[in-house]
């Protein structure tokens, strides 16, 4: 069978069982079972399933009106005090009635109804423990809500990051590498066609293949060197382009689209600047636990200032963001920011 299948079968059986009045039915057929059980079976079997029935009506109500009434009332708004004597004088009210009914039942058992009347502070004990557990139970299933309901606001608010950061990375690549293709089809270069090319099989990768939480690393590093490939087409001869990778390679997974914001800021402050004999080093250490990326481009003396500045691109503070949302203390991220240079060297920990 399928696991998708499987899955599906889990999360309906999951959603019946959740329901709260199928399990509340089951909770009170084996509340009604155990009491079935203390019986003493010294009458006929349908007396001691009446017993069993009306004791479960009872213990229900205290525990209904204990749940939907007084903790609802008072013990969730701080009335503690007001809270408990209103429990212990419903449980003072509700044993003796109980047991007055429970007395004309055993009408023609005298010796039962003796022991009923010699044991009136048993039955309060025994109704006062139910009836305080249940309030221990109530208080720890709506800690447990809780608990559940902020675990996943905290999914859904770190999957909405996730999902605007990325929207920040594709648009942002996607825009540059239209303008370098716009700017060689401007000069009808030969090199346009093979540049549609790499750029088709990179916008699959995007579109297709990363809208997972992790992707294989092979495929990262297929993109990667796609991505280089489309720029050495663009920069042309006249500068360095080196990507080595140290390691195997195998079933590595990794956050889609980690690294492009580190390779895209390499040549937008690099070499893009007209830096006569350039360079972008590019460095991939690859072990079944560790991946390690090193890139370290020439820069000018000074940057330039753009004619016509544009807003937007991929700032080392959202790049930060986006791994401690993935990766919470399992990176380390250094900057080297030198005169003629500039290198970051991500290490992040797959496991």
């Amino acid at each position: 069978m399928p696991n998708s299948r499987k899955e599906n079968i889990r999360n309906k059986i999951y959603d019946f069982f959740a329901q709260r009045t199928v399990y509340h039915s089951i909770f009170w057929i084996l509340g009604f079972l155990i009491l079935f059980s203390f019986e003493s079976f010294t009458h006929p079997i349908m007396f001691h399933v009446t017993n069993a029935i009306l004791r479960t009506l009872i213990i229900g109500g205290m525990i209904y009106y204990n749940y939907y009434y007084l903790i609802a009332n008072y013990l969730t708004k701080d009335r503690f005090f007001i809270y408990c004597c209103l429990l212990i004088l419903s449980v003072i009210i509700v044993t003796p009635l109980s047991n007055i009914l429970f007395f004309f039942k055993y009408s023609d058992f005298p010796r039962d109804q003796h022991y009923l009347a010699a044991n009136q502070h048993t039955y309060f004990l025994i109704n006062m423990t139910i009836v305080g557990a249940s309030t221990i139970v109530k208080i720890v299933s709506d800690w447990v809500k809780h608990q559940r309901e902020r675990t996943d606001l905290q999914t859904q608010t770190m999957q909405s990051e996730l999902r605007f950061l990325k929207s920040q990375i594709n648009p942002h690549f996607l825009f540059n590498t239209l303008n370098n293709l716009y700017a060689l089809t401007l000069k009808k270069s030969d090199k346009a066609p093979e540049i549609v090319i790499k750029l088709s099989e990179m916008m699959r990768y995007m579109l297709y293949e990363c809208n997972e939480k992790r992707v294989p690393l092979s495929k990262e590093v297929n993109y990667i060197q796609n991505y280089l490939d489309l720029e050495a087409l663009r920069q042309g001869k006249e500068v360095e382009i080196n990507f080595d990778v140290y390691g195997e390679v195998t079933n590595q997974t990794i956050a889609p689209l980690m690294f492009i914001p580190f390779l895209e800021n390499s040549f937008k402050h690099g070499l893009n600047h007209h830096i006569n004999q350039g360079y972008v080093d590019i460095r991939l250490d690859v072990d079944q636990q560790m991946v390690r990326l090193r890139i370290e481009n020439s820069k000018p003396d000074s940057v330039p200032l753009p004619e016509h500045p544009r807003s937007g691109g991929i700032g080392l503070v959202n790049v930060r963001r986006r791994l401690n949302i993935l990766y919470p203390e399992h990176y380390d991220l250094k900057v080297e920011n030198e005169p003629n240079s500039y290198a970051v060297d991500l290490k992040i920990d797959l496991d």
